[in-house]
């Protein structure tokens, strides 16, 4: 077992022994000085098995053969099952990645495999199990290069099963309990979707995989609620979309809006009586605060509304909590990708003035308020208007200074004049104000 004295490792050591198994290779670089080597050696001997601790590079090919060619020369006891639980990762995209870390990373995993596969090129093995990473199957923000070397492994499963011999590749998401997981990654896994998996029960699918024959599996503890709609922002996912949950996760919502109309209604009333630059700052302060609560920060001003949502650590699952958050407190249906669409939240305030206050709709409202007053003036006698002296305000010169007997008398041009102007005109003639 490659990486056997590691967390996965242990854990399925411990299963085999538990289970029958006599005798119990395990590899690693540093041997027996590997941390906790000798406590796991006299617990898995404790359960039974004849435990080897051996140092062995799996990404030296030269080393693993020697590895192999001794353990060939003791007849009683052949080698019986073969796990590569060994691997390195790196916390970089492929275009960042330095090709000399990213072949570290494909050597500890999939030149491994290769390794081995070519090492037991025969039908003498009961398993071959090789431990691949979800990453490769979903993909996982900056694993290139794990990603890819796990994708190799299912590869080498295909192949060896191809040519009649064992081989069973799994992609695994998060183990907790001591596992491949501490509990800040456990955290961010959760968050995104992926619960971590008790070690036992990861153990338990391992040996239903082996024992059904399967060549290339997933096996993953998934909220669908938070991983599927992150994971298909972007677009269509054919990957998920036959699975029930995640089919149910992705469907539309019902249009069920009584909870967030209440609120939404409040908002649209401020609006509705604020000025432009009211309504501008009412919505970054909207956004600045519905951002900081989905980054944890304890308050709005910690939200630079110029800065990209990006640089502020925001990805795929915060995207769509913020979009849900907004969703709620203005009553409209925006899509998963809003924040990576604006550049910043001083964008995203824009772009909620323009959904929530379109220009269409305001020159529709004033138009409709225009023609109610042209319709309420239309009504009134044109003596009265003259006996009101608001006729006499609206046919007085310009200059204010002009004797009565100076000023022009009406016309019918005049009042045809009059008649085309819209109210806003109206109002600056009568109280003498010029346009803004």
């Amino acid at each position: 077992m490659t990486g056997g004295m590691g967390a996965l490792g242990s854990h399925v050591a411990r299963w085999l022994a538990s289970n029958g198994a006599e005798h119990l290779v395990l590899t690693g670089r540093r041997g027996e000085d590997t941390p906790g080597a000798l406590a796991l050696k006299d617990e898995l001997t404790a359960l039974g098995a004849r435990v080897t601790l051996t140092a062995c590079d799996v990404a030296d090919p030269d080393a693993l053969t020697a590895l192999v060619k001794e353990l060939a020369q003791d007849d009683t006891a052949p080698v019986r099952a073969v796990v590569h639980a060994a691997g390195e990762s790196l916390v970089s995209g492929l275009e960042e990645s330095d090709p000399a870390e990213f072949a570290r990373v494909m050597s500890a995993k999939a030149a491994g495999a290769s390794s081995l596969d070519a090492l037991f090129d025969s039908d003498s093995l009961d398993a071959f199990v090789l431990f691949a990473s979800g990453a490769g199957v979903w993909g996982g923000s900056a694993q290139g290069a794990y990603a890819v070397s796990n994708c190799h492994l299912d590869a080498v499963a295909e192949r060896r099963r191809a040519r009649g011999l064992a081989a069973t590749s799994v992609a695994w998401g998060g183990w907790a309990g001591g596992g491949m997981v501490d509990a800040a990654a456990g955290s961010t896994l959760t968050r995104m979707g992926l619960r971590p998996m008790e070690p036992e029960a990861a153990v338990r699918a391992l040996v239903q995989a082996v024992e059904r024959q399967e060549t290339c599996l997933t096996v993953a503890d998934i909220d669908w609620d938070r991983f599927a709609p992150a994971f298909a922002m972007a677009g269509p996912r054919p990957l998920i979309e036959d699975i029930p949950e995640a089919a149910a996760a992705l469907r539309p919502p019902e249009d069920d809006r009584e909870a967030p109309e209440a609120a939404a209604g409040a908002l649209a009333a401020r609006l509705a009586g604020a000025s432009d630059a009211e309504r501008k700052r009412m919505l970054l302060d909207l956004v600045r605060a519905e951002a900081a609560a989905v980054l944890g920060h304890p308050a709005a001003d910690a939200v630079d509304p110029k800065r990209a949502f990006r640089e502020m650590g925001f990805d795929s699952v915060m995207a769509v909590e913020l979009r849900n958050r907004l969703n709620t407190a203005t009553g409209l249906r925006l899509e998963t990708t809003l924040v990576f669409d604006e550049p910043s939240p001083t964008g995203l305030r824009d772009r909620l003035m323009r959904e929530l206050l379109p220009p269409d709709a305001e020159r529709t409202a004033e138009d409709d308020e225009e023609a109610q007053v042209r319709s309420m003036l239309a009504t009134i006698p044109m003596a009265r208007l003259r006996e009101s002296g608001l006729l006499d305000a609206l046919l007085r010169p310009e200059d204010p200074g002009t004797p009565p007997e100076q000023q022009a008398p009406e016309s019918d041009d005049r009042v045809d004049e009059i008649n085309a102007m819209d109210i806003s005109a109206l109002v600056r003639m009568a109280t003498r104000t010029k346009e803004a």
